[in-house]
């Protein structure tokens, strides 16, 4: 049969823990159920009998002159009983059997054993896994909790929550996958180590395996942005001015990064050259989009405006505003992302805003106002003519405006408007001398010469003159008589003929 120190060796191994921290367990648990058993508060303690290759548990007594606490402290006279040597302010040992402890004693002994070898295991755990953070690991999927995957890294499980998951990506019970170690929780419910598929991290530790450059510092990863399932943006800067970066990532035909697009499930990649100065370096982040310029608004604030063409808007926004999204965090920096028609309309109206309507009040000096008289109206709030023409008498006393003033201004006034009356008056008259000078439009053209009289032509014989009788009105307004009129006439000569 094995002894108790082969159970806690093998425990111990299995566990990967301390075989101390589990002996002390076994302690801790052996005295929680002495207490139980015996209902008592005496001071216990638990020690290892080598021989017997079992645990032994004690009552401890401290000899005193007077005993002030019956419980924890005994006479001499007492204490002599059991050992003669006793004396005043040594500590006497009480035997206390183990072999009584029934059966609820020792299942709360296994509880607490149990509990001290987890905390242990945690703690072993934590210490092992916590300098390991971001590093890529392989593992199994041992069993599926919900929506949550339990992966085996070998000496301890590991979990990937769903919301570490790419949506592209659905695993079994058996499949090897390569996750990033995001954290490692030491209490909670979900105490152990936490890994993901999701961190921005997994797709950096695939590259610097798959790309020779970046694995010995040739070429450096300065950031990485990624939407699990959807799209990855990653920037890369080459300390080699012989090796292109981009060109090292992607490989020769594509194969480098296609084979980190298949362990992501055809997740789709943007390598991006890394520049210092954040102009250039936003022009290549909004990729594959066409910058026309990049403008910094608040460089203490990060804060700048990217100005596209109207064809290129869509596709630098992207779909549900991604590829900005994206570039935005790569950056660090916030970008507004507007087009040349969107620009254009915004710069008129600030123009617009910052512009004064109507005249000033300057063009009346053109005009015999004397520039005194202006500059007081300006310091007085009235800036343009038009306003000046709505003023109060209460508003031109407060700025100053003498009586005297007021004439010299007015004069000028209409000195200012009578130039565009009489410029009216001019342009009315020069329409009327464009319309007269127009010939009007006929259906036959004639020319100036058959429009004048000519010596050959016939003058115009005088109208025909009709008398008629007294309370008798002419048949017609006309001077010459209606066809009508010539076949009556006709039919009356004919009708004397008949007769």
């Amino acid at each position: 049969m094995d002894t108790i120190f082969q159970s806690i060796e093998l425990l111990s191994k299995e566990k990967g823990i301390d075989p101390q921290i589990v002996f002390d367990a076994v302690k801790d648990a052996m005295l929680v159920a002495a207490r139980k058993h015996y209902r008592t508060n005496e001071d216990l303690v638990a020690e290892f009998d080598e021989k017997s290759q079992g645990v032994q548990i004690f009552a401890v007594y401290k000899v005193v002159e007077e005993i002030q606490d019956p419980i924890r402290e005994m006479t001499a006279d007492q204490a002599r009983r059991l050992d003669p040597a006793a004396e005043p302010g040594s500590e006497i040992r009480i035997y206390k059997s183990t072999e009584s402890l029934g059966r609820i004693s020792a299942q709360t002994a296994k509880q607490v054993i149990l509990q001290k070898v987890r905390e242990a295991e945690r703690e072993t755990v934590y210490s092992e896994y916590a300098n390991r953070v971001g590093e890529l690991v392989n593992c199994i999927v041992k069993r599926i909790e919900g929506q949550d995957l339990i992966c085996d890294l070998g000496k301890t499980e590991a979990r990937l929550a769903r919301k570490e998951q790419s949506r592209l990506e659905n695993f079994s019970i058996g499949d090897r996958i390569r996750c990033i170690i995001k954290s490692v929780e030491k209490t909670g419910k979900n105490a152990g180590v936490v890994i993901s598929r999701a961190a921005a991290e997994l797709v950096e530790r695939l590259f610097e395996q798959e790309v020779p450059e970046i694995y010995d510092g040739t070429v450096q990863i300065k950031g990485c942005a990624r939407e699990a399932g959807e799209r990855t943006k990653i920037a890369v800067f080459s300390r080699d001015r012989d090796v292109d970066s981009v060109g090292a990532c992607v490989g020769m035909k594509g194969m480098r990064v296609q084979s980190i697009i298949r362990e992501l499930r055809g997740e789709k990649i943007d390598i991006i050259e890394y520049s210092e100065d954040p102009v250039v370096f936003a022009t290549h982040a909004l990729s594959p989009a066409k910058i026309t310029r990049v403008s910094i608004l608040n460089g203490a604030g990060k804060h700048m405006e990217v100005i596209v063409d109207d064809t290129q808007l869509s596709l630098a926004i992207g779909k549900k505003g991604q590829n900005v999204r994206l570039a935005s965090k790569l950056l660090g920096w916030r970008i507004d992302i507007k087009s040349e028609e969107e620009k254009r309309q915004e710069v008129e109206s600030a123009m617009a805003a910052l512009t004064i309507p109507g005249a000033p009040v300057s063009v009346l000096i053109d005009h015999g106002l004397e520039e005194n008289i202006a500059e007081i109206l300006l310091e007085g709030g009235v800036p343009t003519v038009e306003k000046l023409t709505n003023v109060t008498q209460e508003e031109l006393d407060a700025a100053g405006v003498t009586m005297e003033m007021i004439e010299k201004i007015q004069a000028a006034v209409n000195s200012y408007y009578g130039q565009f009356e009489a410029a009216a008056e001019a342009a009315a008259g020069a329409e009327l001398v464009e319309s007269a000078a127009v010939p009007p439009e006929n259906d036959v053209e004639t020319s100036p010469a058959s429009s004048l009289p000519g010596p050959e032509a016939a003058p115009e014989a005088p109208e025909p003159t009709h008398q008629h009788p007294a309370g008798e009105e002419p048949s017609s307004a006309s001077a010459a008589p209606s066809p009508a009129a010539e076949n009556q006439e006709s039919e009356s000569d004919t009708m004397k003929g008949a007769d």
